[in-house]
């Protein structure tokens, strides 16, 4: 894996991935706010100051493990619409992701679908197959919407679970001209 300080500027046809700045915070936060946003993400709207840690987090990811989240600009609209990147939260879940790059996405409703996220997780996704052997996502439960575009990328179901007291399934998805091995419902950790 190529250690980077910050997320590399990615573009495709309608959307710039690049790294998170200050001055994202006020529409990062009008996102995070938003009851369509968290609706499955926990439920409870995050304040200006949770937006901003997790702004830092996203900066600290880049900075010790080479990988982490993007900032979504839209060409079309000329500015930011949400984020989406790779983690590795250390979430005390069964089965284990420690150490297995997990997904995640968020859009402003203002471009809800549009087909955005499935262009930036294409984005993402073709710059961590170069990265690693598999990523994984976490969705709750009945979150219809966030499973269609990680089946469009070729995700597969491979456990249910609970996190944060709220039912979960867990997806896995193997990078491209990788064979599949031990999977996370098997315990494995990333090869």
């Amino acid at each position: 894996m190529l250690m980077s300080a910050s997320a590399p500027r990615i573009e495709t046809e309608r959307l710039v991935l690049r790294p998170h700045r200050v001055d994202d915070l006020d529409a990062a936060s009008a996102m995070w706010s938003h009851p369509d946003v968290v609706r499955h993400i926990g439920g409870k709207p995050f304040s200006r100051q949770d937006t901003w840690a997790k702004i830092l987090r996203y900066a600290g990811h880049w900075a010790l493990l080479g990988f982490g989240y993007w900032a979504i600009e839209s060409k079309e609209r000329s500015g930011f619409v949400g984020e989406i990147g790779l983690a590795d939260f250390k979430r005390d879940m069964v089965p284990s992701i420690g150490g297995i790059p997990e997904l995640g996405f968020a859009l402003s409703p203002a471009v809800h679908r549009k087909g955005l996220a499935r262009e930036a997780a294409r984005a993402v996704l073709t710059w961590a197959d170069t990265q690693f052997p598999r990523t994984v996502a976490i969705v709750e439960e009945g979150h219809a919407i966030s499973v269609r575009v990680l089946a469009a990328q070729g995700y597969r179901r491979v456990a249910g679970t609970t996190y944060a007291g709220a039912k979960v399934e867990l997806y896995e998805r193997v990078a491209a001209g990788v064979t599949r091995g031990q999977g996370p419902s098997e315990g494995g950790a990333r090869s």
